[in-house]
């Protein structure tokens, strides 16, 4: 960390809450835990338990659980799975949705030293056969819904159920979370040799998910550079609807350890559940991806009224691109507390709207936060000057170090690309056009599809919209637009193309013009474009 942030970095962490007094027994067990586990996210849990005990960790839709249940849970599973044969340097795949299982998982898990290779719940059963193949998996912590995939081959030496669909009745087939922490100890196990590691998997959208392997600490200098941005509180209650086996929901997991927040899940997001969940809980923070609050603006305002969220001060997004006007829309009708992070798997966070930068200019990703370098560059790796268009790269704490089926992302003087194209505006906001490999050709003139997307979700009768490029015999490429129009809407394709014409070059209007009545997306909400 540079010295010259430490007056930030202490102004940030006493900002948070995570410097305030508080019981030298309680803080003494904390750094118990961290002289046990070293600097680990298995600390993280037995720290959180030794000063919060008796506050709520988590609720579910089985109910709440507290912290030391929580560590007292995961201890005793992390015994019953190092007696089935995981131990560490073990792989093991877990296929949750967001519930307790998820969380007596990770922590087990990393109590044991073991690779966690978080699988997305969207799999279907080739992927998960080749996922669980290619990562080495010995092992595999699913939910009951997800067995029915192990039939296509996918071949593990044990599988334990994380959550079973009716609890009142036990699976004998198959062994359960809940059997490991009724039947185990309640003591720490000995901590491993090295500590383990978390795979997180790329999203996929062009082609099959990568695995992105981190180390399961990554330095107090990336926590402070998200809390220095986005305003998070010790001891809050955190509304989680982001898919946690993201890097973005895992993220506000682990931020949550340290801060002893309480996370309420569901299973599955549904628009009108987080609202009631945010009222009953009186919830601080909501954390989303950016396809949620469109469901949640699309209830409308008599929807809304039904439930009482002034309490929300923070709802943080990431996960996918935000569209044009939702940012200003969510802001009108919920108040001034979106903060937009832009990133990758690979790279972490690279830049942080806040709601101020989001009320200035709705389509900016914002700043880069403390100890985090953006540059763009060319074609030949020169940083390009302001207000050009230029390639993104990013330094900070959070680079992963290559794909585990081999490979990486490009590395120019020790920045990582994140592969997208972006520019900084007059006032030092990252505007990100597009994806590289988005990027067509038509007729010599160089096209981002982002932009077209970003224009037509302006349109009062578009839900969605993504645009793609195709082949075309006279120009190489071309654009194709595919629209998700408002019930009831009378938007056709010359009114598409017309509103392109009026806005942007001729050589931008797509050419196809297709209305559907969804777009295809994975489980963080990123557009499946190779669907399209």
């Amino acid at each position: 960390m540079d010295l010259r942030s430490v007056p930030i970095s202490l102004r940030t962490l006493g900002r948070s809450g995570l410097l305030r007094p508080q019981n030298p027994l309680r803080l003494l067990g904390a750094a118990r835990a961290l002289r046990h586990w070293g600097p680990t996210m298995a600390a993280g849990f037995a720290a959180a338990a030794a000063q919060h005990p008796h506050r709520r960790c988590l609720t579910d839709e089985r109910g709440a659980m507290t912290w030391s249940q929580v560590e007292e849970a995961s201890n005793a599973i992390a015994h019953g799975l190092a007696e089935r044969g995981v131990q560490p340097g073990s792989v093991v795949g877990t296929m949750c949705r967001n519930h307790r299982g998820f969380v007596l998982a990770t922590a087990a898990l990393a109590k044991l030293g073991a690779v966690t290779v978080y699988l997305n719940t969207g799999f279907a059963g080739p992927q998960l056969t080749e996922v669980l193949g290619r990562e080495g998996a010995t092992a595999l912590i699913t939910d009951e819904e997800f067995l029915p995939l192990l039939d296509g081959g996918s071949e593990v030496d044990l599988v334990v159920v994380s959550w079973l669909d009716d609890p009142t009745i036990t699976s004998s087939s198959h062994l359960t979370l809940d059997a490991l922490a009724d039947r185990g100890q309640a003591a720490p196990p000995e901590p491993p040799p090295k500590p383990g590691r978390t795979v997180i998997l790329t999203s996929g959208t062009t082609g099959t998910p990568k695995g992105a392997p981190r180390d399961q600490h990554s330095g107090l200098g990336a926590a402070v550079s998200m809390l220095e941005r986005i305003p998070y509180r010790a001891g809050e209650t955190v509304v989680l609807p982001a898919p946690m086996f993201h890097s973005w929901g895992l993220g506000n997991l682990t931020i949550g350890l340290a801060l002893g927040n309480s996370f309420v899940l569901r299973r599955r997001f549904d628009p009108e559940s987080v609202l009631a969940d945010v009222a009953a809980h009186r919830a601080e923070v909501l954390v989303a991806v950016p396809v949620m609050l469109q469901r949640i603006l699309d209830l409308g305002p008599e929807v809304h009224a039904r439930y009482d969220t002034s309490s929300l001060r923070v709802v943080p997004l990431s996960g996918s691109a935000i569209p044009a006007g939702l940012a200003t829309r969510w802001m009108d009708a919920f108040g001034d507390n979106l903060y937009n992070l832009y990133g990758s798997t690979e790279v972490g966070w690279a830049t942080i709207a806040t709601p101020e930068d989001l009320r200035a200019d709705p389509t900016t990703a914002g700043r880069p936060p403390l100890h985090t370098v953006v540059k763009l560059l060319d074609a030949d790796g020169h940083e390009v000057p302001q207000g050009a268009s230029g390639r993104i790269f990013v330094g900070s704490e959070l680079m992963f170090e290559g794909y585990t089926g081999g490979g990486g992302k490009e590395i120019i003087d020790g920045l990582m690309s994140t592969g997208d194209t972006g520019r900084f505006d007059e006032h030092g906001r990252l505007h990100v056009e597009g994806r590289d490999d988005e990027m067509i050709v038509s007729g010599g003139e160089n096209v981002f599809p982002r932009e077209v997307e970003d224009l037509l979700s302006e349109l009062d009768d578009v839900v969605e919209v993504a645009v793609i490029g195709v082949d075309d015999e006279e120009f190489g490429q071309r654009l194709k637009a595919v629209v998700v129009r408002r019930e009831g809407s009378a938007l056709d394709e010359d009114a598409v193309r017309a509103h392109v014409r009026a806005n942007l070059a001729s050589y931008k209007v797509p050419r196809d013009v297709v209305f559907t009545e969804e777009l295809p997306r994975n489980p963080t909400g990123k557009v499946l474009k190779r669907n399209l």
